[in-house]
């Protein structure tokens, strides 16, 4: 979307500023041979905050990267920066309905970032906004659905660190994000929600919704990783997950039932391009967190 962007600020040991775009903002956290680092983080006088310590109205959670971030492995990471002086904030929706589906939307093919990739609803955070408002915002925008106070709960589930293209294989960075991500948790069933699915055909070309065991299963296909997938040889093996997923494409004529392979969602980020119809990397790190669930106190109205 086009507009004000609300820009990424660090802080450690009580010195910090702006992120810089394409240098890693989980590196500033974590040491280099890791990719994860635990930090605090929330809204402060415009801007997204990450620190090394809490702060008024800060939350603790996870921050991570993959480990082939281009930012993380170095070399000329500037790229093209699109007009943004720094690291955009971010926010993404995975929205689970009362039978434990969650919504996954399949990205337009002719979008400059990440097309045809699965992802939740998702995107900027503008000016003003509470993250949770802006994770509305974009689930409305996005598909159509908007859910009014009182009908859900949500909690936070991570920060993700995404650039784009993913790889330096495939060039230098055209974005750099930190992406907050929501689980919000529907009172509603999911034949309720779906009637009432009208998604942008500018920003979405199909939705699904998945059940608990193909979750995981996408969840344990880790991107980086080598061998068959944490999980899949046991708990949920490929063999015991059906084999084709139920999705609504968006047509010219409206919608379509379909079906595709349930081994399209479960694969990795190829090392080099093109790349593939799969899900993102941050949405499997978001999934991880989701099956944990909430920790004590974590969930809210």
């Amino acid at each position: 979307m086009a507009g004000a962007r609300v820009l990424v600020h660090v802080r450690r040991a009580g010195a910090g500023g702006a992120a810089a775009f394409g240098q890693s903002v989980t590196g500033v956290f974590c040491p280099a041979h890791t990719d994860v680092a635990l930090v605090s983080c929330g809204l402060e006088r415009g801007r997204f905050l990450i620190s090394d310590v809490p702060f008024p109205g800060s939350t603790v959670t996870v921050l991570k990267r993959p480990p082939f971030c281009p930012a993380k492995l170095g070399g000329d990471t500037r790229g093209d920066r699109g007009g943004h002086a720094g690291v955009v904030a971010a926010v993404a929706v995975l929205l689970e309905a009362a039978c434990g589906h969650v919504l996954l939307t399949r990205r337009a093919t002719t979008l400059r970032h990440f097309p045809n990739v699965w992802v939740p609803p998702g995107g900027h955070l503008e000016p003003g906004e509470e993250l949770v408002a802006a994770g509305l915002r974009e689930l409305a925008e996005e598909t159509g659905l908007r859910l009014e106070p009182g009908t859900f709960s949500w909690h936070l589930l991570g920060l993700w660190e995404s650039l784009f293209p993913p790889s330096l294989s495939w060039g230098p960075p055209r974005c750099h994000h930190i992406v907050t991500y929501l689980g919000l948790r529907s009172a509603e069933p999911r034949q309720r929600l779906q009637a009432r699915l009208c998604p942008s055909p500018a920003e979405v070309s199909a939705v699904a919704w998945l059940e608990p065991p193909v979750l995981e299963a996408i969840a344990a296909t880790e991107d980086g990783a080598e061998g068959p997938g944490p999980g899949l040889g046991s708990g949920s093996s490929p063999r015991e997950l059906p084999a084709t997923v139920g999705i609504t494409e968006l047509s010219p004529d409206g919608f379509r039932s379909s079906r595709i392979p349930t081994g399209i969602l479960l694969r990795r980020a190829p090392e080099r391009g093109p790349d593939l119809e799969r899900v993102s990397t941050g949405t499997k790190f978001a999934l991880g967190r989701w099956r944990a669930g909430p920790g004590p106190g974590e969930e809210r109205e």
